[in-house]
Protein backbone atom coordinates (compact mmCIF):
# COMPACT_ATOMS: atom_id res chain seq x y z
CA UNK A 1 0.00 0.00 0.00
CA UNK A 2 2.85 2.33 0.81
CA UNK A 3 4.97 1.35 -2.20
CA UNK A 4 6.08 4.57 -3.89
CA UNK A 5 6.81 2.82 -7.16
CA UNK A 6 3.88 4.64 -8.73
CA UNK A 7 4.94 7.63 -10.81
CA UNK A 8 4.39 10.85 -8.86
CA UNK A 9 2.71 12.36 -11.93
CA UNK A 10 -0.30 10.16 -11.20
CA UNK A 11 -0.38 10.22 -7.44
CA UNK A 12 1.73 9.92 -4.34
CA UNK A 13 1.99 10.75 -0.68
CA UNK A 14 1.91 14.41 0.22
CA UNK A 15 4.87 14.49 2.56
CA UNK A 16 4.23 17.23 5.15
CA UNK A 17 2.14 15.83 7.99
CA UNK A 18 1.93 15.97 11.74
CA UNK A 19 1.30 13.76 14.72
CA UNK A 20 -0.90 14.37 17.73
CA UNK A 21 2.12 14.31 20.07
CA UNK A 22 5.84 14.97 20.00
CA UNK A 23 7.09 14.28 16.47
CA UNK A 24 9.93 12.05 17.57
CA UNK A 25 8.47 10.39 20.64
CA UNK A 26 9.32 6.86 21.65
CA UNK A 27 5.68 5.81 21.84
CA UNK A 28 3.51 5.50 18.75
CA UNK A 29 0.66 8.05 18.75
CA UNK A 30 -2.87 6.65 18.57
CA UNK A 31 -3.61 8.52 15.35
CA UNK A 32 -1.60 10.07 12.56
CA UNK A 33 -2.46 12.84 10.14
CA UNK A 34 -1.53 11.54 6.72
CA UNK A 35 -2.13 13.05 3.33
CA UNK A 36 -2.77 11.45 -0.03
CA UNK A 37 -2.16 13.54 -3.16
CA UNK A 38 -4.20 12.51 -6.20
CA UNK A 39 -4.24 13.95 -9.69
CA UNK A 40 -7.55 15.43 -10.84
CA UNK A 41 -8.75 14.60 -14.36
CA UNK A 42 -10.31 18.05 -14.65
CA UNK A 43 -12.45 19.37 -17.49
CA UNK A 44 -11.79 22.77 -19.09
CA UNK A 45 -14.54 24.37 -16.98
CA UNK A 46 -13.11 22.88 -13.79
CA UNK A 47 -9.59 24.04 -14.70
CA UNK A 48 -10.95 27.54 -15.20
CA UNK A 49 -12.61 27.52 -11.77
CA UNK A 50 -9.51 26.10 -10.07
CA UNK A 51 -7.38 28.88 -11.58
CA UNK A 52 -9.85 31.56 -10.46
CA UNK A 53 -10.09 30.08 -6.95
CA UNK A 54 -6.30 29.98 -6.64
CA UNK A 55 -6.12 33.57 -7.85
CA UNK A 56 -8.74 34.57 -5.28
CA UNK A 57 -6.74 32.96 -2.47
CA UNK A 58 -3.62 34.78 -3.67
CA UNK A 59 -5.37 38.17 -3.85
CA UNK A 60 -6.95 37.81 -0.41
CA UNK A 61 -3.55 36.85 1.02
CA UNK A 62 -1.96 39.99 -0.47
CA UNK A 63 -4.83 42.17 0.78
CA UNK A 64 -4.56 40.79 4.31
CA UNK A 65 -0.75 41.02 4.31
CA UNK A 66 -0.88 44.68 3.24
CA UNK A 67 -3.23 45.44 6.13
CA UNK A 68 -1.02 43.51 8.55
CA UNK A 69 2.05 45.45 7.42
CA UNK A 70 0.13 48.68 8.01
CA UNK A 71 -0.62 47.49 11.57
CA UNK A 72 3.05 46.64 12.16
CA UNK A 73 4.15 50.06 10.89
CA UNK A 74 1.78 51.61 13.45
CA UNK A 75 3.35 49.57 16.24
CA UNK A 76 0.49 47.08 16.51
CA UNK A 77 0.60 43.29 16.39
CA UNK A 78 -1.27 41.89 13.38
CA UNK A 79 -4.69 40.49 14.33
CA UNK A 80 -5.99 38.38 11.45
CA UNK A 81 -9.24 37.57 13.30
CA UNK A 82 -10.28 41.23 13.39
CA UNK A 83 -9.02 41.69 9.86
CA UNK A 84 -11.13 38.79 8.62
CA UNK A 85 -14.27 40.28 10.18
CA UNK A 86 -13.55 43.59 8.45
CA UNK A 87 -13.04 41.82 5.15
CA UNK A 88 -16.30 39.90 5.48
CA UNK A 89 -18.12 43.21 5.96
CA UNK A 90 -16.84 44.72 2.70
CA UNK A 91 -16.13 41.80 0.37
CA UNK A 92 -19.53 41.95 -1.35
CA UNK A 93 -19.93 45.75 -1.40
CA UNK A 94 -16.54 47.45 -1.77
CA UNK A 95 -15.61 48.55 -5.29
CA UNK A 96 -12.28 46.68 -5.13
CA UNK A 97 -14.19 43.40 -4.95
CA UNK A 98 -16.79 44.11 -7.65
CA UNK A 99 -16.55 43.23 -11.34
CA UNK A 100 -17.06 45.57 -14.30
CA UNK A 101 -20.84 45.20 -13.96
CA UNK A 102 -20.79 46.10 -10.29
CA UNK A 103 -21.47 42.56 -9.10
CA UNK A 104 -19.51 40.84 -6.29
CA UNK A 105 -17.36 38.33 -8.16
CA UNK A 106 -16.41 36.61 -4.88
CA UNK A 107 -19.84 34.96 -4.91
CA UNK A 108 -18.68 32.80 -7.84
CA UNK A 109 -15.86 31.37 -5.66
CA UNK A 110 -16.53 29.17 -2.65
CA UNK A 111 -15.85 30.89 0.66
CA UNK A 112 -13.17 28.40 1.73
CA UNK A 113 -10.85 29.78 -0.95
CA UNK A 114 -10.93 33.32 0.49
CA UNK A 115 -11.33 32.40 4.18
CA UNK A 116 -8.34 30.09 4.63
CA UNK A 117 -5.67 32.68 3.63
CA UNK A 118 -6.38 34.55 6.88
CA UNK A 119 -5.65 31.43 8.94
CA UNK A 120 -2.49 30.74 6.92
CA UNK A 121 -1.33 34.33 7.35
CA UNK A 122 -1.94 34.18 11.10
CA UNK A 123 0.22 31.05 11.32
CA UNK A 124 2.95 32.73 9.25
CA UNK A 125 3.05 35.78 11.53
CA UNK A 126 3.06 33.50 14.57
CA UNK A 127 6.12 31.62 13.28
CA UNK A 128 7.82 34.91 12.48
CA UNK A 129 7.36 36.38 15.97
CA UNK A 130 8.28 33.07 17.63
CA UNK A 131 11.55 32.99 15.69
CA UNK A 132 12.28 36.59 16.67
CA UNK A 133 11.62 35.80 20.32
CA UNK A 134 13.90 32.77 20.18
CA UNK A 135 16.68 34.75 18.51
CA UNK A 136 16.59 32.69 15.34
CA UNK A 137 16.72 33.99 11.76
CA UNK A 138 13.20 35.24 11.01
CA UNK A 139 11.54 36.28 7.77
CA UNK A 140 8.12 37.99 7.71
CA UNK A 141 5.40 36.79 5.31
CA UNK A 142 5.87 37.96 1.71
CA UNK A 143 3.46 38.95 -1.02
CA UNK A 144 2.50 36.35 -3.61
CA UNK A 145 2.93 37.17 -7.28
CA UNK A 146 1.04 35.53 -10.08
CA UNK A 147 3.26 33.07 -11.90
CA UNK A 148 5.86 33.15 -9.12
CA UNK A 149 3.97 31.32 -6.38
CA UNK A 150 2.24 27.98 -5.98
CA UNK A 151 -1.38 28.09 -7.15
CA UNK A 152 -3.56 26.42 -4.52
CA UNK A 153 -6.70 26.85 -2.43
CA UNK A 154 -8.31 25.09 0.53
CA UNK A 155 -11.44 22.94 0.72
CA UNK A 156 -13.00 22.21 4.13
CA UNK A 157 -13.94 18.66 5.05
CA UNK A 158 -17.65 19.48 5.26
CA UNK A 159 -17.61 20.60 1.62
CA UNK A 160 -15.74 17.59 0.26
CA UNK A 161 -17.07 14.13 -0.51
CA UNK A 162 -15.11 11.26 -2.06
CA UNK A 163 -16.84 8.49 -3.99
CA UNK A 164 -14.35 6.00 -5.38
CA UNK A 165 -12.38 7.64 -8.19
CA UNK A 166 -14.30 10.90 -8.01
CA UNK A 167 -14.57 13.85 -5.66
CA UNK A 168 -17.53 16.18 -5.11
CA UNK A 169 -16.07 19.69 -4.82
CA UNK A 170 -17.95 22.95 -4.14
CA UNK A 171 -18.97 25.01 -7.18
CA UNK A 172 -17.62 22.46 -9.72
CA UNK A 173 -19.45 19.30 -8.68
CA UNK A 174 -18.01 15.89 -9.50
CA UNK A 175 -14.36 15.77 -10.55
CA UNK A 176 -12.69 12.57 -11.72
CA UNK A 177 -9.57 11.37 -9.90
CA UNK A 178 -6.66 9.26 -11.13
CA UNK A 179 -7.20 6.82 -8.25
CA UNK A 180 -9.30 6.32 -5.14
CA UNK A 181 -8.23 7.49 -1.70
CA UNK A 182 -5.90 4.91 -0.16
CA UNK A 183 -6.15 6.03 3.47
CA UNK A 184 -9.02 4.96 5.74
CA UNK A 185 -10.10 7.39 8.41
CA UNK A 186 -11.71 10.76 8.97
CA UNK A 187 -11.10 13.42 6.32
CA UNK A 188 -9.81 16.60 7.99
CA UNK A 189 -9.56 18.81 4.91
CA UNK A 190 -8.09 19.07 1.45
CA UNK A 191 -6.27 21.46 -0.83
CA UNK A 192 -6.26 21.77 -4.61
CA UNK A 193 -2.96 22.78 -6.20
CA UNK A 194 -1.45 23.07 -9.65
CA UNK A 195 1.76 21.51 -10.89
CA UNK A 196 2.57 22.50 -14.48
CA UNK A 197 -0.63 21.68 -16.42
CA UNK A 198 -2.08 19.25 -13.86
CA UNK A 199 -4.25 19.89 -10.81
CA UNK A 200 -3.93 17.74 -7.69
CA UNK A 201 -6.17 17.09 -4.71
CA UNK A 202 -4.30 16.54 -1.43
CA UNK A 203 -6.63 14.97 1.14
CA UNK A 204 -5.61 15.05 4.81
CA UNK A 205 -6.89 12.05 6.75
CA UNK A 206 -6.82 11.26 10.48
CA UNK A 207 -5.77 7.59 10.41
CA UNK A 208 -5.75 5.21 13.38
CA UNK A 209 -2.46 3.54 14.15
CA UNK A 210 -3.63 0.06 13.12
CA UNK A 211 -4.00 1.34 9.54
CA UNK A 212 -1.16 3.89 9.59
CA UNK A 213 1.58 1.62 10.92
CA UNK A 214 3.21 -0.69 8.38
CA UNK A 215 5.09 -3.98 8.96
CA UNK A 216 8.79 -4.28 8.26
CA UNK A 217 10.10 -7.04 6.04
CA UNK A 218 13.37 -7.36 8.01
CA UNK A 219 15.02 -6.15 11.22
CA UNK A 220 18.50 -5.25 10.09
CA UNK A 221 20.59 -2.24 11.07
CA UNK A 222 22.17 -0.09 8.38
CA UNK A 223 24.42 2.92 8.18
CA UNK A 224 23.89 5.31 5.27
CA UNK A 225 26.56 7.69 3.99
CA UNK A 226 25.34 10.32 1.53
CA UNK A 227 27.62 11.57 -1.21
CA UNK A 228 27.81 13.34 -4.55
CA UNK A 229 29.41 10.78 -6.86
CA UNK A 230 27.17 8.10 -5.31
CA UNK A 231 23.91 9.21 -3.73
CA UNK A 232 23.95 6.70 -0.86
CA UNK A 233 26.43 4.10 0.33
CA UNK A 234 25.12 1.41 2.68
CA UNK A 235 27.13 -0.34 5.36
CA UNK A 236 26.61 -3.59 3.45
CA UNK A 237 28.84 -2.18 0.71
CA UNK A 238 26.01 -1.43 -1.71
CA UNK A 239 26.25 1.87 -3.57
CA UNK A 240 23.13 3.52 -4.94
CA UNK A 241 23.56 6.04 -7.73
CA UNK A 242 21.10 8.90 -8.08
CA UNK A 243 19.37 9.60 -11.41
CA UNK A 244 20.60 13.25 -11.33
CA UNK A 245 17.62 14.55 -13.32
CA UNK A 246 18.80 18.17 -13.35
CA UNK A 247 22.15 17.28 -14.87
CA UNK A 248 20.45 15.12 -17.47
CA UNK A 249 18.01 17.86 -18.52
CA UNK A 250 20.19 20.92 -17.94
CA UNK A 251 20.94 21.56 -21.62
CA UNK A 252 17.27 21.26 -22.57
CA UNK A 253 16.28 23.54 -19.70
CA UNK A 254 18.73 26.21 -20.80
CA UNK A 255 17.43 26.07 -24.37
CA UNK A 256 13.80 26.43 -23.31
CA UNK A 257 14.65 29.18 -20.82
CA UNK A 258 16.46 31.20 -23.50
CA UNK A 259 13.53 30.77 -25.88
CA UNK A 260 11.12 32.02 -23.23
CA UNK A 261 13.39 34.95 -22.41
CA UNK A 262 13.47 36.01 -26.06
CA UNK A 263 9.67 35.90 -26.25
CA UNK A 264 9.47 38.09 -23.14
CA UNK A 265 11.90 40.59 -24.66
CA UNK A 266 9.79 40.68 -27.84
CA UNK A 267 6.66 41.42 -25.77
CA UNK A 268 8.49 44.24 -23.96
CA UNK A 269 9.69 45.69 -27.25
CA UNK A 270 6.13 45.60 -28.59
CA UNK A 271 4.96 47.53 -25.53
CA UNK A 272 7.93 49.95 -25.89
CA UNK A 273 9.27 49.04 -22.44
CA UNK A 274 13.01 49.20 -21.80
CA UNK A 275 14.44 47.68 -18.65
CA UNK A 276 12.27 46.56 -15.75
CA UNK A 277 8.54 46.23 -16.31
CA UNK A 278 6.68 48.98 -14.37
CA UNK A 279 4.46 47.81 -11.54
CA UNK A 280 0.88 47.27 -12.64
CA UNK A 281 1.81 46.86 -16.31
CA UNK A 282 0.65 43.68 -18.03
CA UNK A 283 2.28 42.53 -21.23
CA UNK A 284 0.40 40.80 -23.98
CA UNK A 285 0.68 37.04 -23.51
CA UNK A 286 0.86 35.47 -26.96
CA UNK A 287 -0.09 31.86 -27.59
CA UNK A 288 3.50 31.10 -28.55
CA UNK A 289 4.70 32.49 -25.23
CA UNK A 290 2.10 30.39 -23.39
CA UNK A 291 3.33 27.26 -25.15
CA UNK A 292 6.92 28.08 -24.19
CA UNK A 293 5.99 28.66 -20.55
CA UNK A 294 4.05 25.40 -20.50
CA UNK A 295 6.98 23.44 -21.99
CA UNK A 296 9.41 24.92 -19.47
CA UNK A 297 7.06 24.22 -16.54
CA UNK A 298 6.62 20.60 -17.67
CA UNK A 299 10.39 20.14 -17.81
CA UNK A 300 10.83 21.49 -14.27
CA UNK A 301 8.02 19.23 -13.09
CA UNK A 302 9.59 16.16 -14.69
CA UNK A 303 12.93 16.88 -12.98
CA UNK A 304 11.25 17.22 -9.60
CA UNK A 305 9.23 14.03 -10.09
CA UNK A 306 12.22 11.90 -11.09
CA UNK A 307 14.15 13.09 -8.04
CA UNK A 308 11.17 12.58 -5.73
CA UNK A 309 10.53 9.08 -7.10
CA UNK A 310 14.12 8.03 -6.38
CA UNK A 311 14.09 9.43 -2.84
CA UNK A 312 10.73 7.84 -2.03
CA UNK A 313 11.85 4.40 -3.17
CA UNK A 314 15.15 4.65 -1.29
CA UNK A 315 13.74 5.92 2.01
CA UNK A 316 10.85 3.44 1.92
CA UNK A 317 13.27 0.57 1.37
CA UNK A 318 15.54 1.66 4.24
CA UNK A 319 12.65 1.96 6.70
CA UNK A 320 10.95 -1.23 5.52
CA UNK A 321 14.05 -3.44 5.79
CA UNK A 322 15.74 -2.06 8.94
CA UNK A 323 14.87 -1.54 12.58
CA UNK A 324 17.52 1.18 12.86
CA UNK A 325 19.05 3.54 10.30
CA UNK A 326 22.10 5.68 11.08
CA UNK A 327 22.73 8.88 9.17
CA UNK A 328 24.95 11.95 9.58
CA UNK A 329 23.76 15.36 10.71
CA UNK A 330 24.87 17.18 7.56
CA UNK A 331 24.89 20.97 7.41
CA UNK A 332 23.14 21.18 4.06
CA UNK A 333 22.82 24.96 4.20
CA UNK A 334 26.56 25.35 4.66
CA UNK A 335 27.31 22.81 1.93
CA UNK A 336 25.03 24.65 -0.48
CA UNK A 337 27.14 27.78 0.05
CA UNK A 338 29.91 26.04 -1.91
CA UNK A 339 29.19 26.99 -5.53
CA UNK A 340 31.06 23.94 -6.83
CA UNK A 341 28.93 21.49 -4.85
CA UNK A 342 25.56 23.25 -4.62
CA UNK A 343 24.08 21.96 -7.88
CA UNK A 344 25.14 18.35 -7.26
CA UNK A 345 23.80 18.41 -3.68
CA UNK A 346 20.46 19.91 -4.70
CA UNK A 347 20.19 17.44 -7.58
CA UNK A 348 20.32 14.56 -5.07
CA UNK A 349 18.29 16.16 -2.29
CA UNK A 350 20.17 15.64 0.99
CA UNK A 351 17.67 17.46 3.18
CA UNK A 352 14.66 15.83 1.51
CA UNK A 353 16.22 12.41 2.10
CA UNK A 354 16.44 12.99 5.85
CA UNK A 355 12.96 14.52 6.04
CA UNK A 356 11.34 11.56 4.28
CA UNK A 357 13.34 9.10 6.37
CA UNK A 358 12.16 10.65 9.63
CA UNK A 359 8.45 10.66 8.89
CA UNK A 360 8.45 7.17 7.34
CA UNK A 361 10.31 5.83 10.38
CA UNK A 362 7.21 6.56 12.45
CA UNK A 363 5.07 4.36 10.22
CA UNK A 364 7.52 1.43 10.14
CA UNK A 365 8.64 1.68 13.78
CA UNK A 366 12.23 2.36 12.73
CA UNK A 367 14.72 4.17 14.93
CA UNK A 368 16.73 6.94 13.28
CA UNK A 369 20.19 7.43 14.80
CA UNK A 370 21.71 10.79 13.86
CA UNK A 371 25.47 11.06 14.25
CA UNK A 372 26.89 14.31 15.52
CA UNK A 373 27.84 16.87 12.88
CA UNK A 374 31.52 16.58 13.82
CA UNK A 375 31.62 12.79 14.05
CA UNK A 376 34.59 11.70 11.82
CA UNK A 377 32.87 8.76 10.14
CA UNK A 378 35.19 8.77 7.12
CA UNK A 379 38.42 9.27 9.11
CA UNK A 380 37.92 6.48 11.67
CA UNK A 381 39.20 3.04 10.74
CA UNK A 382 36.32 0.59 11.02
CA UNK A 383 38.80 -2.20 11.95
CA UNK A 384 41.03 -0.72 14.66
CA UNK A 385 39.38 2.62 15.46
CA UNK A 386 42.42 4.72 14.58
CA UNK A 387 41.78 8.18 13.17
CA UNK A 388 43.33 9.44 9.95
CA UNK A 389 43.38 13.20 10.58
CA UNK A 390 45.14 13.90 7.28
CA UNK A 391 42.37 12.46 5.10
CA UNK A 392 41.31 15.05 2.51
CA UNK A 393 37.99 15.51 0.76
CA UNK A 394 39.45 14.42 -2.57
CA UNK A 395 40.73 11.05 -1.28
CA UNK A 396 38.21 8.34 -2.11
CA UNK A 397 40.21 5.52 -0.46
CA UNK A 398 42.94 5.18 2.14
CA UNK A 399 45.01 2.60 4.02
CA UNK A 400 45.09 2.54 7.80
CA UNK A 401 48.21 1.99 9.92
CA UNK A 402 46.79 -1.43 10.77
CA UNK A 403 46.99 -2.35 7.08
CA UNK A 404 43.26 -2.22 6.36
CA UNK A 405 42.31 -0.73 3.00
CA UNK A 406 39.15 1.39 3.08
CA UNK A 407 36.77 2.77 0.54
CA UNK A 408 35.96 6.18 2.00
CA UNK A 409 32.16 5.95 1.69
CA UNK A 410 31.86 2.29 2.72
CA UNK A 411 34.08 2.89 5.76
CA UNK A 412 31.88 5.82 6.83
CA UNK A 413 28.73 3.74 6.43
CA UNK A 414 30.20 0.89 8.51
CA UNK A 415 31.11 3.32 11.31
CA UNK A 416 27.57 4.69 11.23
CA UNK A 417 26.24 1.11 11.38
CA UNK A 418 28.25 0.43 14.54
CA UNK A 419 26.99 3.69 15.99
CA UNK A 420 23.39 2.59 15.46
CA UNK A 421 24.08 -0.87 16.87
CA UNK A 422 25.63 0.61 20.00
CA UNK A 423 22.79 3.11 20.48
CA UNK A 424 20.12 0.42 20.23
CA UNK A 425 22.03 -2.01 22.41
CA UNK A 426 22.50 0.60 25.14
CA UNK A 427 18.85 1.59 24.98
CA UNK A 428 17.71 -2.04 25.27
CA UNK A 429 20.40 -3.07 27.81
CA UNK A 430 21.94 -5.51 25.33
CA UNK A 431 25.68 -6.01 24.68
CA UNK A 432 27.13 -3.80 21.95
CA UNK A 433 27.96 -5.62 18.73
CA UNK A 434 31.64 -6.40 18.43
CA UNK A 435 33.79 -5.45 15.45
CA UNK A 436 33.35 -8.96 14.13
CA UNK A 437 29.67 -8.37 13.46
CA UNK A 438 29.02 -8.54 9.75
CA UNK A 439 28.17 -5.05 8.45
CA UNK A 440 24.49 -4.73 7.59
CA UNK A 441 23.21 -7.20 10.20
CA UNK A 442 21.62 -6.53 13.56
CA UNK A 443 22.93 -7.47 16.97
CA UNK A 444 19.72 -9.29 17.78
CA UNK A 445 16.03 -8.59 17.19
CA UNK A 446 15.03 -5.46 19.09
CA UNK A 447 11.60 -3.97 19.68
CA UNK A 448 10.90 -1.08 17.34
CA UNK A 449 10.77 2.46 18.66
CA UNK A 450 8.61 4.39 16.24
CA UNK A 451 10.47 7.20 14.64
CA UNK A 452 12.73 7.91 17.60
CA UNK A 453 15.69 10.06 16.55
CA UNK A 454 18.75 9.39 18.68
CA UNK A 455 21.53 12.01 18.45
CA UNK A 456 24.89 10.53 19.42
CA UNK A 457 28.34 11.95 20.01
CA UNK A 458 30.34 10.57 22.92
CA UNK A 459 28.09 7.90 24.33
CA UNK A 460 29.19 4.89 22.30
CA UNK A 461 32.77 4.07 21.44
CA UNK A 462 35.60 6.29 20.38
CA UNK A 463 34.38 9.46 18.67
CA UNK A 464 37.15 12.00 18.42
CA UNK A 465 36.67 15.37 16.78
CA UNK A 466 36.84 15.49 13.03
CA UNK A 467 39.40 18.28 13.02
CA UNK A 468 36.90 20.67 11.44
CA UNK A 469 35.81 22.43 14.61
CA UNK A 470 38.28 25.23 14.08
CA UNK A 471 36.90 25.74 10.56
CA UNK A 472 33.27 25.48 11.62
CA UNK A 473 32.61 29.18 11.09
CA UNK A 474 33.28 28.72 7.37
CA UNK A 475 30.78 25.89 7.06
CA UNK A 476 27.97 26.13 9.57
CA UNK A 477 27.62 26.75 13.26
CA UNK A 478 26.88 23.46 15.04
CA UNK A 479 23.47 23.43 16.66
Amino acid sequence: MDDIAHLPCLSGWNLPWSVRSNEFCSSIPPTMLLSHRIRIEATSEQRDYFARAAGTARRVWNFALAECQRMVSCGQRPDVVVLKKQFNAIKYTHSDWLDSEGKPWLRTIHRDAHAQPFANLGSAWGRYFSALKAGKPAHPPAFKRKGRCRDSFYVANDRLRLEGKSAILPKVGRALLAEALRLPGKIMGASVSREANHWFLAVQVDVFDDAALLPRSADSIVGVDLGITVAATLSSGEKLAAPLPLSAELRRMRIRSRRQSRKLQAAKAGAEIAGEIPKGTRLTFSQNRKKGAHALACLHTRIARVRSDFLHKLTTRLCRENQAVAIEDLCVKGMMANSRMARAISDIGFYEFRRQLQYKALRYGTTIVVADRWYPSSKLCSHCGAKNSLLGLGELSWTCICGAYHDRDVNAAVNLHRLATGALAAAMALPVASQAVTPGTAAGRLPAEGGKVTPVRNEYGRQDGSGQEEDGANVCTPS
